[in-house]
């Protein structure tokens, strides 16, 4: 659907001059004015998200991964996984590479807006406590799902999604995945941290054995924000490119991210146990065999999708340079 105009603009002729009457664009001085204003608006509002999010990061004790060798070693190991899977969504672009510039600026987005979800879910949970399982689940799917898929595609909006290189549908995938990468990573991060400051540590190696431990853990769980994500970020670069259903495409982008989330988040204790009932396996290496075999199934889905729009690409590109290449050769009236 076209961009719906007024009934002036339908039938005025190419030379009206409709400026201020059925169009506008910044002419004068006082529209100059007002197109600053609007501009300095938007840049306030955006470093106002990121310093209280900023704020909000030290207040929780996020910089300890910065500050503590240890912490930051043992971070810097379990977001590994979702940083391979998030060079492989990367990769596996068709379009022309996104610049390392956006792409550090999405990550660090994602570890800033990844607070915001610390923030909102530790206040919602007492909501659902005293429901037993019902209330984990539901805790589950109307806050940590939605919220966390919500901050996560707030990072690419806040940034990579105004660039000039944001110029595919593709490219949300990608930025969504980057995104994950970085809420993966300060999640780590405060999990590693909270099991390093738990009363049973002890210094030397048996702390290192704790960190280990988690960190484990975590790596197994940190593929899955990059797969989230990047199925949100799929649907914000179709957004961009369909803005009259801009919304409802956004939307269906967070349901779907949000679903899987929750669905992990709330069978990973019950499949872990049944695969350990099964197989004779401890908790970690059915937990593992059960984040594969989950991760798996949607990270096919996701590069299905993927690989269908790099088909779709290179066969509309391919009629293209075939379209030219006809037209070149095509004799003209000055041919002999």
């Amino acid at each position: 659907m076209s961009r719906r105009r007024d009934p002036v603009e339908e039938r005025a002729g190419a030379d009206v001059d409709l400026y201020d009457i059925a169009t506008w664009e910044p002419r004068g001085v006082l529209d100059g004015v007002a197109s600053g204003i609007y501009r300095v608006f938007v840049a306030s509002t955006r470093l106002f998200v990121v310093g209280v999010a900023l704020l909000i990061l030290i207040g929780i004790g996020g910089l300890s991964a910065l500050t503590d060798p240890q912490i930051g070693a043992l971070t810097l190991l379990s977001a590994l996984p979702a940083l391979a899977l998030a060079l492989y969504v990367r990769r596996s672009d068709v379009t022309s590479g996104e610049p390392l510039s956006v792409l550090v600026a999405t990550f660090l987005l994602g570890v800033l807006t990844a607070n915001f979800a610390a923030v909102l879910n530790s206040y919602s949970q007492g909501l659902f406590a005293g429901f037993g399982f019902l209330g984990t689940a539901l805790f589950f799917y109307l806050v940590v799902g939605p919220v966390e898929e919500t901050v996560k595609l707030l990072a690419v909006r806040l940034y990579a999604y105004g660039h000039d290189r944001f110029e595919a549908v593709l490219d949300g995938t990608v930025y969504g995945a980057v995104a994950g990468l970085g809420f993966a990573t300060i999640e780590n991060a405060l999990y590693i941290t909270q099991s390093l400051d738990a009363p049973t540590a002890t210094a030397g190696l048996g702390l290192i054995g704790v960190g280990g431990g988690i960190t484990a853990v975590r790596a197994l769980a940190g593929p899955g924000h990059v797969i989230y994500s990047a199925f949100a970020g799929y649907y914000l670069g179709l957004a961009k490119f369909n803005r009259e259903h801009r919304g409802p495409i956004i939307v269906k982008g967070l349901i779907v991210a949000a679903l899987i989330h929750a669905t992990y988040n709330t069978t990973v204790g019950i499949g872990t146990g049944l695969i350990g009932f099964a197989t004779g396996l401890g908790q970690l290496p059915s937990f593992l065999l059960y984040v594969l075999l989950y991760d798996g199934v949607f990270g096919f889905v996701l590069f299905r999708k993927i690989r269908r729009y790099n088909r779709t690409y290179r066969t509309v590109h391919d009629d293209e340079r075939a379209e030219e290449s006809a037209f070149a050769s095509e004799p003209t009236e000055f041919d002999p």
